[in-house]
């Protein structure tokens, strides 16, 4: 079986709030998946890579033999196919996870224009703006096109106990960094099924 998937990503702010977005369809273009997922805090380019490996992982799991994905990040592409280094170490890492779901089929990334990507854009945005409570254009193109999908929150950042301190000594202290675990991390997603798009 043969796929084509479009993919997005994108971070408001950069880092900022940000989704990764993918719509599959089989070759005969009919639309199979559409989802989004949301991130608290990303860069544009985690975004986009994370769009790619999600994007692979569904397919692989909906058994494709060969995928054609079309990406407007030129970026992605040219570092996908080795073309261009990666030097951040956790995007490296992610690219190294892309690389072992895209051992599982045929896999060809190709750029295109933002204007043949506008369906990946849109479910990027509906992620963000949804999450966000942000009332933007979006909303209005996809109420025109009836489009529907499951609106679940985000997971709320843990509180921390609010500690006074006993003494003068204690309040001059400055407060220790807490290092924050990719288990932790990996709680700020959120995946949306957009498959009524």
């Amino acid at each position: 079986m043969e796929l084509i998937i479009n993919i997005d990503g994108a971070s408001r702010g950069n880092p900022g709030p940000g989704a990764s977005a993918w719509v599959i369809k089989d070759a005969k273009g009919k639309l199979i998946v559409k989802e989004g997922l949301f991130f608290k805090q990303c860069t544009n380019n985690r975004a986009e890579f994370t769009a790619l490996k999600m994007a692979l992982s569904k397919a692989a799991e909906l058994g494709a033999a060969s995928v054609k994905v079309r990406s407007d990040s030129l970026l992605l592409v040219k570092q996908f196919s080795g073309e261009y280094k990666i030097k951040n170490p956790d995007l490296k890492q992610l690219m190294s996870e892309i690389k072992l779901v895209a051992a599982k089929m045929k896999v060809s990334l190709n750029h295109v224009p933002r204007e043949q990507n506008k369906e990946a854009d849109l479910v990027c945005n509906l992620t963000m703006d949804d999450n966000l409570k942000v009332k933007k254009h979006f909303y209005a193109a996809a109420h025109e096109e009836n489009i529907s999908f499951v609106n679940t929150k985000a997971a709320e950042p843990q509180k921390m106990a609010e500690n006074k301190p006993k003494n003068k000594k204690t309040a001059s202290k400055p407060a220790a960094k807490k290092s924050v675990s990719k288990t932790e991390s990996s709680e700020q997603l959120e995946l949306f099924d957009l498959n009524n798009l």
